[in-house]
């Protein structure tokens, strides 16, 4: 088994590289046929070149942009976790906190940022502000899916033997939530950076969509090109650190044995 799963992880890996590859050459291409001017569409070569004029100046914005994403998120998964059990266990909650989530959910986030500014100034607080309050509405409706997706003879199996509430939560919800918590959690992440990088464009003097939002005003194409690539490989990242850590808390969920 961990033979086959080692095996399919280096095939994804190698299919990964191959199309970015593939997609890199095409730009490469289309750039040496077409000619656009630098400031329209850089190659990929240029935009390398800027990445290695000052490599150091571009991780410190960067150190900015994932510190901001992953306390977001870690605030997400935390409080979103607290509340999704709350609204399993809570009829009053359902119907009031969870109402309010999708409110709220349903209200473009950049609109919140200025706010968020004002109430918490420029620095990484409102950055981790904006980050939560994208991210958590996924941890949430995906915790509370798995919490109550459980077998209902294993329910009553635990309250014949008179298991405790928490004794339910611990040893049957929770587990049974996990495989739906990390999809949760895959899609988090992704909104947590999302929603760091638009912080940085309200009110920022650091961060990579700092460095988007300035470049953008001196017309430096290259230099935005170059981060959003970073924002790029840093999502790419991220995301495939949920899922390793995935496979290593529940390798007994069935897409996993599929794929093994």
């Amino acid at each position: 088994m961990y033979d086959n799963s080692t095996m399919e992880t280096g095939k994804r890996t190698l299919s990964v590289l191959l199309v970015l590859v593939a997609f890199l050459a095409f730009w490469q291409l289309a750039v040496m046929l077409l000619r656009p001017p630098e400031y329209l569409l850089p190659s990929p070569v240029a935009v390398a070149k800027e990445l290695g004029t000052a490599p150091e100046w571009y991780l410190s914005h960067a150190v900015r942009t994932i510190g901001a994403t992953l306390l977001g998120f870690a605030a997400a998964l935390g409080l979103g976790f607290i509340a999704a059990v709350g609204i399993v266990y809570s009829r009053i909650l359902e119907n009031t906190l969870y109402t309010l989530l999708v409110a709220l959910n349903s209200i473009p986030k950049i609109a919140l940022a200025p706010l968020f500014i004002i109430w918490m100034g420029t620095g990484l607080t409102s950055k981790v502000a904006v980050s939560f309050t994208i991210a958590v509405f996924a941890i949430v409706v995906d915790t509370v899916l798995g919490l109550r997706s459980i077998d209902p003879d294993a329910l009553d199996l635990f309250k014949s033997v008179r298991a405790t509430p928490l004794q339910i939560l611990i040893r049957l919800r929770f587990p049974n939530s996990l495989p739906y918590l990390f999809a949760g959690m895959k899609v988090a992440i992704s909104l947590a950076l999302v929603g760091a990088i638009a912080g940085e464009f309200v009110a920022s003097q650091a961060g990579l969509g700092y460095v988007i939002l300035a470049a953008q005003g001196s017309f430096q194409t290259t230099r935005v090109f170059a981060a959003i690539v970073l924002l790029g490989v840093l999502g790419t990242i991220l995301f495939f650190i949920v899922e390793v850590l995935e496979w290593v808390v529940c390798p007994w969920h069935v897409s996993h044995r599929e794929r093994s």
